[in-house]
């Protein structure tokens, strides 16, 4: 079940997410390690973000898949400042998700606790050396794929992430679906294709999650990717809540 947006795509990055409703978006996430949210960015913002792929001035590096074994196609990471909406999105949306992310980490029995705001977050962050910024823009032609994998970078790392596709399956692409799967103790992993349109975010857990069992909560391992490209072009733009070293 997708967690819809209630008002309308006109409205600002920050009351859009607002209006999310987060009742049904987290208890999700807490049952499955994931949730979409349906039209976070209407068509003109994800064509308008998709379009800024080619302006090097917004970017710290550049990724070639392949050249590390990663899979196939190509991402960038944007320098700081982050230009909107990326900065918005990331500041938005992370406290919505603290408090999950603090409930995860006592379950699992992890003394750290996360704090209320993105800003503090990101201090403790940069006091560890970790202050390259992570959002990035990812791009795939046809024969890309993304290996499963998981973004951490560092000591600090907060336990979910969000991928918002920018391109419309069927009309800019086909194949290309955005895979997770979950490794459960001695148990064979758990596989989803998570179907998204145009505009539609992703959120799901960047390492590890807890799963009730019979004897108490238990850890699974998430990792994450993106299957092999039919045809077209497919932009995604990641927002991770953690810097880099």
């Amino acid at each position: 079940m997708h967690a819809p947006l209630t008002d309308s795509p006109s409205q600002s990055i920050a009351s859009r997410i607002d209006a999310i409703d987060w009742q049904t978006a987290l208890s999700e996430l807490d049952e499955r390690g994931s949730t979409v949210i349906q039209g976070l960015l209407d068509t003109a913002q994800c064509d308008d973000i998709a379009a800024r792929y080619a302006n090097e001035s917004l970017y710290r590096s550049r990724v070639v898949m392949a050249r590390h074994n990663f899979g196939r196609g190509e991402y960038k990471y944007f320098r700081y400042p982050l230009p909107d909406p990326v900065q918005p999105l990331r500041s938005a949306l992370y406290p919505h998700l603290a408090p999950l992310a603090n409930q995860w980490n006592a379950r699992m029995g992890i003394e750290v606790q996360y704090p209320a705001t993105h800003e503090a977050f990101l201090a403790r962050c940069h006091d560890a050396g970790q202050t390259r910024p992570t959002p990035l823009l990812l791009k795939y032609g046809p024969g890309d794929y993304n290996c499963l994998h998981q973004d951490l970078y560092g000591e600090h790392v907060f336990p979910l992430q969000v991928a918002i596709l920018l391109s419309e399956p069927g009309r800019d692409f086909s194949g290309g679906g955005f895979v997770l799967t979950e490794q459960r103790p001695r148990m064979q992993s758990r596989v989803e294709v998570v179907p998204l349109r145009q505009g539609d975010a992703v959120i799901f857990a960047v390492n590890q999650r807890p799963v009730a069992g019979s004897r108490g909560s238990y850890r699974v391992t998430m990792r994450h990717g993106v299957s092999r490209m039919r045809h077209g072009q497919r932009h995604t733009l990641g927002i991770i809540f953690h810097d880099a070293q």
